[in-house]
This record gives structure tokens, sequence and C-alpha cells, in this order.
């Protein structure tokens, strides 16, 4: 008797998805509700879970094959029913996969406790044998960067040579000459076509313009600096540079309306409220989590938001609801050291914000050069419905809130 692997459903518009990785091949024993496979949609990387207990039969589709929802992909097979394969025991509760990014330390059984999704993708991506990895976690546990510094060093650890005895003829020699040209072709992952179809799309259908200002960060940093520790201590998180551009940004949308909109057909959408997509870096691309309802956040909640999906896009865990919707975007460049940029456009919003990095540089305050940490921000919008006045305006009302963070208290 045989149990059928079909795709789950895979969220709100989303009818088809590509076989990203098979972790089970057949004749490997499965338990109940353990990750199979793993599917890339145009957003997430979503994991197929075993229906049932026993072992992995025949794979009907191939890593790479696009599959539509609820179609079927596998089959798992009754262990007793398979010549010489051992009973699958009930997973043991303990067996459940821990919910931080480790796997148990040397000493422990393997088939005790599952790998965290995020490591056990490391591990099928690197080829790395997790029992030769010292794990730096806690208590010793193995973590993703573990996997990924092993890899590394084993790139960089030349192979032995090949002796006589290892071959009944003489080796070739794998190493290429030195100063010849080589090309590797990668497939690109489902999630970087849509990432290129999406931003093409933007580019050829929105009217897209970039305004650009300059703020002086020296109120921020202050403040800053003057109530992160008690900031940590009261919420638990960090207080970041994000939360104040997130309420800065909110002043500004509530002020020009537009920028906040979206074209709909032959109408125009306005919102009453800001879900503010937040770009992150994923390991398989550019995601855009959605922070719900900005303008009604404190500043501990947008910071708490911001960090989760931070872990989670590192994790792969992000689902189709975190990404869903968002009415405007900030892009934060200056992490990676971009002094400026013209971001573009997260379809279907109006208009995306830029943050660059912090530098010192020298300006003119009250007839005097002064030496002040000062950050290019960009507006990039869709000029079809905002006008070069209401974008002008909008980046000018960040700014003046930046630099003067009082007026995120009075709402001015």
């Amino acid at each position: 008797m045989s149990s059928e692997v079909k795709v789950p459903v895979l969220g709100e518009s989303v009818s088809e998805a590509t076989i990203g990785q098979w972790l089970k091949q057949p004749g490997e024993a499965v338990v109940l509700d353990e990750p199979i496979a793993s599917l890339e949609t145009d957003k997430v990387a979503i994991d197929v879970m075993a229906p049932a207990a026993g072992v992995m039969g025949a794979h009907i589709a191939k890593e790479g094959d696009t599959v539509s929802v609820g179609a079927l992909i596998a089959t798992i097979e009754d262990s007793t029913a398979v010549a010489g394969a051992a009973p699958v025991a009930p997973r043991a509760e303990k067996a459940i996969p821990p919910a931080s990014d480790t796997m148990p330390p040397k000493g422990e059984d393997a088939g005790d406790a599952a790998l965290s999704p995020s490591v056990r993708r490391a591990v099928l991506e690197y080829g790395i044998d997790p029992s030769t990895v010292r794990g730096t976690g806690k208590d010793g546990r193995l973590t993703k960067e573990d996997i990924v510094a092993a890899a590394q060093a084993k790139q960089a650890t030349p192979a032995p040579a090949a002796t006589a005895a290892a071959s009944p003829a003489p080796a070739a020699v794998a190493t290429a000459p030195a100063g010849e040209r080589r090309e590797e072709r990668v497939k690109m992952t489902r999630l970087r076509q849509t990432i290129a179809k999406r931003l093409k799309d933007a580019q050829n259908t929105a009217a897209l313009l970039t305004t650009f200002n300059d703020v002086d960060m020296t109120e921020v940093i202050a403040a800053r600096d003057r109530y992160k520790d008690l900031f940590v201590k009261k919420h638990g998180v960090k207080l970041g540079f994000m939360s104040f551009f997130a309420k800065a940004s909110v002043l500004a949308l509530k002020d020009i309306p537009a920028v906040n909109a979206q074209i709909q057909g032959d109408e125009i959408v306005y919102h009453d409220y800001v879900d503010l997509s937040v770009a992150v870096s994923a390991p398989n691309g550019l995601v855009v989590p959605v922070v719900r309802n900005v303008d009604a956040l404190s500043f501990a909640d947008i910071e708490k938001a911001i960090a989760e999906y931070g872990k989670k896009a590192k994790d792969g865990a992000l689902t189709m609801d975190d990404m869903k919707g968002g009415t405007f975007t900030i892009s934060n460049g200056g992490v990676f050291g971009g002094l400026m940029s013209t971001p573009i456009i997260n379809p279907p919003q109006s208009a995306v914000l830029g943050l660059h990095r912090i530098e010192d540089r020298a300006v003119v305050r009250n007839g005097e050069i002064v030496i002040r940490p000062m950050m290019y921000i960009a507006l990039s919008y869709d000029h079809r419905i905002i006008d070069g006045r209401e974008a002008v305006t909008a980046l000018k009302t960040i700014k003046e809130a930046i630099e003067d963070p009082t007026r995120l208290l009075i709402d001015l």
C-alpha cells in the first residue's frame, strides 16, 4: 500500500511551484510529517511534508520541474511491503525539529532530533557531512554558519594527489591549466526569475522617476545613543534607524496620500493605512516582507517585526502571508555600503524610499562649515500617479522628521 505525495496549497493566487530539491531519495526511510522535498514558489521556499511513514517511493516529478497545486509528485510505500526494508518506527516526541537554527551536538543520535530547515538545506547544498563539523551554537549545537564555514574550508584545502594504489591506471590531473578561463551555468531559481520579471515589468509599465535629498542624522544618532540601552532592557530588541524612517514615512504618506496609493486598472486606490514592505536580503534573493499597520505601531513594535522578518529570511522560513500586500517600501542599501542609488518600485506600489550609508561630510550650518553625519535618501515613484511636487514634498517631510525627531511625537 502506498501514500500519495501531492503539491500542497501554496498560498493565495499561487497555483504552481518548482521542485527545488528532493530531501528524501527512493528507498530511504520516511517518518510522518518529515520534510521530503523543497518547493520554490514565486516568493518563498516551502517544504513538502510526508503524509505518512514508510519508505520513499518513486519521484514522479524531478528537480527543476514545474508542478501545480494538487499534482502527484511522489509516493511513499508501506515499509512492511518493501522487500528488505525495516519497519519505520513512529517518530518520537523528541524528533520534532527545534525552532532554533541548530542540530544536535555530536554524540547524540542523528535520528533522535531533526536538523532545522536552514541547516538541512546548507548540508545538502554544500555536500558536508554534519558529523565532521564542530558546532558553535548553544550547547555545542551545529548552526548553518558552521556548515558554510566548513564548506569554505573544504574548498580552500587542496585535494590530495591521486596515488597509484588508488587506481589501476594513472589518474589524470583535474586541475585546469594556468590562465584558462571558465564559465559556469547555474539555472535561475524560481524566486530569482520572478524578481527579474517583476522588476522588468515595473520598468515597462510605470513612469519611473527618482528625487533625492540628504539628511543630517545627528539628532537621530544622539537619540539612539541616549536610549539604546534602556530600549533593549525594556523591549528586548535593539533600537535601529529603520523605525525612525518608518515613522517619518508615515507622516509623509499621510500628508501626500498619492505616495501610498496604487493604480488598479483605470482607478486610483488610496489607503488609509500603511503596510510597510521592508526589503530584506535572503539566501535565494531579495524579499519584501510586510509590516502591517505601521501607522498604529510603536517604535518597539516596528523593530521587533523587522528583526523577526530578518531572522525568518535568513532561515528561509518566510511564508506567503508574510509578503502579501504592502503599500510602500523602504530599501536600505546603506547596510551594504551604498552611497546613492535609484531604487525601483515594488508593483503594484507607487513609491519606494531608498536609504544609504551614513558618512561624515562638511556642511554649512549657521554660516559655518561643520562636520555632520549625512545620508543621501532617494524616493523613486510612478509619475503616472505621483506628481514631482508631491514626491519632493514627501521626501522633504521625511528629511525634516529625521533631522528633528520631535516631529514624530507631535505628528508634524
